[in-house]
């Protein structure tokens, strides 16, 4: 957990820049997209109609600009914006905000229990770290009875592929059931950036085992209107192979 908390929040503070001028526009400032497929919560729903999101004080993991706490203000919900990296949360600065900005480990929230009615990640956090659990753990911890905890993940199945938008990107080079994480080193062999690979067993197992009741798994289909790279998500993938999971779960 140490070392992948120490290396991911070097790579972001480091790659920030790049990351928000690439995808920036596609994001948006004030949107709440939920995954390169560009599934947008206006449509989807997944924290509940907007309606029911006034006066809701909700988390938002690994919110890196916080363009999704944007939105939620615009609902008129009371985000808390939370991310490990000091960059993002400067570039969520320049954009402009409204609501707290915290700059911490998700592994170890900074709130009292039972502060916040929703959380949300888009992508955030879930995929970095070495054990999901104890975020998981730490999320129900400050989430109120009944709150619903919704985020995003790279679709386990991916793993099994080459990140690689293009044909090449359509043969399974590896194993799927292999956890190897990931990982990026320097010169010295340090690791300065890591992924940890789940199946969508594991998956399921972490979000129930850490007491939360799995709602729904969503995998959002390809749309036509989605022109766009990402990575490895493209059009090509996209069409015929899920890129993303998104685990709506709640606490009893």
């Amino acid at each position: 957990m140490t070392e992948s908390s120490r290396a991911n929040r070097g790579w972001w503070d480091r790659n920030a820049d790049e990351y928000q001028t690439e995808h920036g526009t596609f994001l948006g400032d004030d949107r709440f997209v939920w995954c390169p497929e560009g599934l947008d919560e206006v449509e989807a729903e997944l924290l509940g109609p907007p309606e029911e999101l006034k006066g809701k004080d909700v988390l938002e993991i690994g919110a890196g600009a916080a363009q999704c706490s944007r939105w939620l203000t615009a609902q008129g919900a009371r985000p808390v914006a939370l991310d490990l990296s000091h960059r993002q949360l400067q570039h969520a600065l320049r954009i402009g905000v409204s609501f707290p900005l915290v700059c911490a480990d998700a592994s170890v929230l900074p709130f009292a229990d039972g502060s916040f009615d929703l959380a949300c990640s888009a992508y955030g956090a879930l995929p970095f770290v070495a054990d999901p659990r104890l975020v998981l753990r730490e999320v129900r911890r400050v989430l109120r009875p009944g709150g619903r905890f919704v985020f995003s993940v790279t679709h386990p199945l991916r793993w099994a592929f080459p990140d690689e938008p293009g044909p090449e990107g359509l043969s399974v080079s590896a194993s799927y059931f292999d956890r190897t994480p990931y990982v990026e080193q320097d010169d010295e062999g340090l690791a300065v950036y890591v992924e940890h690979h789940r199946t969508l067993g594991d998956r399921v197992r972490d979000v129930v085992t850490s007491g939360f009741r799995l709602v729904d798994l969503v995998e959002p289909e390809w749309p036509d209107w989605n022109t766009s790279e990402w990575g490895g998500w493209s059009p090509l993938r996209g069409h015929l192979i899920p890129g993303t999971a998104i685990f709506v779960c709640e606490r009893d």
